[in-house]
């Protein structure tokens, strides 16, 4: 399955176009945004993919379809999503992730109350090829390596549709077995969510990238707020000179300046995680050789021969450093280009976020709403 290539960089002359008025200016004459900051980042959206914009936003304002985003795990569906709805407007979408999904039941199941409100449901709702003392019994003795067999997700699913408005849906995390690709067909029609149209959103990015996502992984122990202590830093950054480190720490004002930190077996990157990155592979060639229901290819990395005609600079993933100023007793925060190998073993960048939206915007726009 071949992804393509998807040219975001700007033909106008950047130095001269009032349209950068409000970017960053970096080395005097090169104006860029900082694709972290929400204010330029909006700014971006607007001149890279206005008039896309306008036509999803007129579009949603009578419809609404159903999106499933199929990509290897830690591949950045819920950001997509996300940063999708900060730009359409989150009045008008909804992210559905069926682990989030799995997660809240597990915490019903704890609370006596809300685990008998979920057995009565399912005691009404539930049909399906497994006896009903089996699957409470799936449920009670669940962990996180087991998965929940496809007849009882989706009732689970409509259960939470069920309690949320009408809005444009995208769902991450199904389907997650190759079986579960056919019910993904009438998915829109079990849960009963109007007639809309649906589209599968399949995302390549190469496991390099994935790896280093995962390994250098830093979370707020109160906030759960996740960063990147290699791609992704906190603007607070703090020094142990003792230890010879640095820190992240929490930009939440309610957190107090709390250090991040590495989850439990993070430091070993993709090792734990091969299979289920094979299998989700295997899943989306399976969606992409389905009829009937259109398709959109988004990818995260671009070989470097074809970087200066495709993309802006700012919105290539840097690599940062940080140094300690012992004469200023501050760290000093740097960037230098990132290299990845993508999975066919060439060199190659990696993009930030926001320009993958871009494409998956102006793909949606015209190749999809058009129709």
């Amino acid at each position: 399955m071949k992804f393509p290539i998807y040219k975001t960089k700007s033909d106008e002359d950047k130095s001269s176009s009032s349209h950068f008025a409000n970017a960053r200016v970096i080395k005097g004459k090169e104006r860029v945004f900082d694709l972290n900051n929400p204010e330029e980042r909006k700014k971006y959206f607007e001149i890279k993919a206005g008039p896309e914009i306008e036509i999803i936003k007129n579009y949603l304002e009578k419809k609404s379809f159903v999106a499933y985003f199929l990509g290897k795990k830690n591949s950045g569906k819920g950001t997509y999503a996300k940063m999708f709805a900060e730009i359409i407007g989150p009045e008008k979408i909804a992210h559905f992730s069926i682990g989030d999904m799995i997660r809240r039941v597990d915490e019903e199941l704890k609370d006596k109350n809300k685990k008998k409100e979920l057995i009565d449901f399912l005691k009404e709702n539930y049909r399906g090829w497994i006896p009903f003392k089996e699957i409470i019994n799936l449920l009670n003795k669940r962990n996180t390596a087991t998965l929940l067999p496809t007849d009882l997700i989706l009732i689970l699913v409509k259960r939470e549709i069920n309690k949320m408005e009408k809005k444009t849906l995208f769902i991450d995390g199904f389907p997650r077995e190759l079986d579960q690709v056919n019910f993904s067909l009438f998915f829109r029609d079990l849960i009963g969510y109007r007639d809309d149209p649906d589209i599968f959103i399949l995302i390549d990015v190469p496991r390099s990238v994935i790896n280093e996502r995962i390994k250098y992984r830093r979370v707020c122990p109160f906030c759960q707020t996740s960063r990147n202590f290699k791609l992704l830093p906190t603007s607070k950054i703090e020094y142990n000179s003792d230890k010879k480190q640095f820190f992240l720490l929490c930009d939440n004002p309610q957190c107090n300046n709390v250090r991040l930190l590495p989850k439990e077996g993070d430091e070993k990157g993709i090792g734990p995680i091969k299979a289920r990155l094979k299998k989700d592979e295997e899943l989306m060639a399976h969606a992409f050789s389905l009829y009937g229901i259109p398709k959109i290819l988004l990818r995260n990395s671009i070989p470097i021969q074809s970087v200066k005609k495709n993309v802006d600079d700012y919105e290539i993933t840097p690599e940062y450093v940080f140094e300690w100023n012992k004469e200023e007793q501050r760290v000093e925060i740097k960037e230098k280009p990132w290299f990845i190998l993508d999975d066919q073993g060439n060199k190659s960048v990696s993009l930030l976020a926001p320009p993958v939206v871009v494409s998956l915007i102006k793909k949606l726009a015209l190749d999809f709403m058009s129709k």
